[in-house]
């Protein structure tokens, strides 16, 4: 070998990165965020950490898909599997809980810098389990209420003062009850923690108890009686669809699904948004990080870009509608003035904080909604 070609060979082996990996991250949910990996995020990580590539696998959308990375995981723990085929994961918040007990997990929160940013209380809490450390989410989708402010120039800013507007507003509230989609069983959990006699505290944390869920009696008495002066609507859409058509001037929504119609055209400029006390439930997706995975350390390189300020203005605000995983007051600077007014003018990053709540955790979750089917249905 002459010397031009050894001093190739050894400016070649210099620039190489010391150890290429190839990153693969599961994710549940729609394709977008199959997409959002491939298209944005993978690419950006991938330069910045030249040599290393992003292998995205979608597992679907819904509670389904994350239940088939549960079941990923469990074939390989079950195996007795020293690594595992996955180095992070994004999952429903129902999930993170199951796999922290599992001792599935790897805890690096604290290791990550973005981890000092989060605030809400569902990156510590899962549905009753303790998560923290455990997850990072990766954004944070809310409901609210929407209202054509035409018609009513101060929306309520509690329960109370919307029960005493309906009252005065009849058929001018609409809602989908628990069918069809999630806003409407937002509201109903949202009453119940404004009304209930028990601890709400206790319907998002745990522990279960029997004797909580008797009671609620007066709380589903008073909804069925303000279901007098309310509409039924016929899901997520049928809510924003009544809204734009002026059939409803208010009624519980998804933020970002608020915010897509607004931007496609579908739904007025001029509808605004606001989170009554004592608050309405959202919930997150989570990145997680198998404690088997075979890149630990490339793995939460990726979660603390994934959350760091500058990606979750552009990747999640911007692209989605979403609002941020970490603390909205830490986005602020990496957002112009018009986006950030779009999504924190109506509800700012500290009412987000205060009334932004977790769903109850399962078991009260399923007999609140078999109560609601009882008391107030029928």
């Amino acid at each position: 070998m002459n010397a031009i070609m050894r001093t190739s060979l050894a400016l070649l082996l210099l620039s190489a990165p010391a150890s290429a990996a190839e990153l693969t991250v599961l994710t549940a949910g729609d394709q977008n965020m199959v997409d959002y990996v491939n298209d944005y995020l993978g690419p950006l990580f991938e330069k910045e950490n030249p040599g290393n590539t992003v292998r995205v696998v979608g597992t679907g959308p819904g509670d389904a898909g994350s239940q088939k990375i549960v079941e990923r995981f469990t074939a390989q723990s079950g195996a007795g599997s020293a690594k595992w085929d996955a180095d992070v994961a994004v999952v429903h918040e129902k999930f993170a809980g199951p796999m922290v007990e599992k001792n599935w997990l790897l805890s690096y929160r604290g290791d990550i810098a973005s981890g000092k940013l989060v605030t809400r209380s569902n990156a510590d809490m899962a549905l009753g389990t303790k998560v923290s450390g455990f997850v990072m989410p990766m954004f944070n989708s809310q409901t609210a209420l929407a209202y054509n402010p035409a018609l009513i120039p101060t929306p309520p800013k509690s329960y109370d003062e919307l029960v005493a507007w309906a009252k005065k507003n009849p058929k001018q509230f609409g809602y989908n009850g628990i069918k069809g989609g999630a806003s409407g069983v937002s509201f109903v959990m949202g009453w119940i923690y404004a009304y209930g006699d028990g601890s709400a505290d206790k319907l998002m944390n745990g522990p279960f108890e029997e004797a909580e869920t008797k009671k609620w009696d007066k709380a589903f008495a008073s909804l069925k009686e303000f279901n007098k002066n309310a509409v039924l609507t016929p899901g997520n859409a049928g809510t924003l669809d009544m809204l734009s058509r002026g059939e409803i001037a208010m009624g519980p929504v998804w933020v970002d699904m608020f915010y897509s119609w607004q931007a496609n055209g579908q739904l007025p400029p001029t509808m605004k948004l606001a989170l009554p006390a004592p608050g309405m439930p959202g919930q997150p997706m989570h990145y997680v990080i198998p404690a088997k995975s075979p890149n630990t350390k490339l793995a939460e390189k990726f979660v603390a870009l994934a959350t760091s300020p500058k990606v979750q203005a552009e990747g999640i605000v911007k692209r989605f509608n979403w609002y941020p995983g970490i603390d909205a007051k830490h986005v602020q600077a990496e957002l112009d003035k018009a986006t950030w007014d779009k999504l924190f003018t109506s509800i700012t990053p500290d009412a987000l904080a205060q009334y932004g709540k977790p769903f109850p955790i399962a078991p009260y979750n399923n007999a609140i909604l078999e109560a609601y089917e009882r008391s107030v249905a029928n």
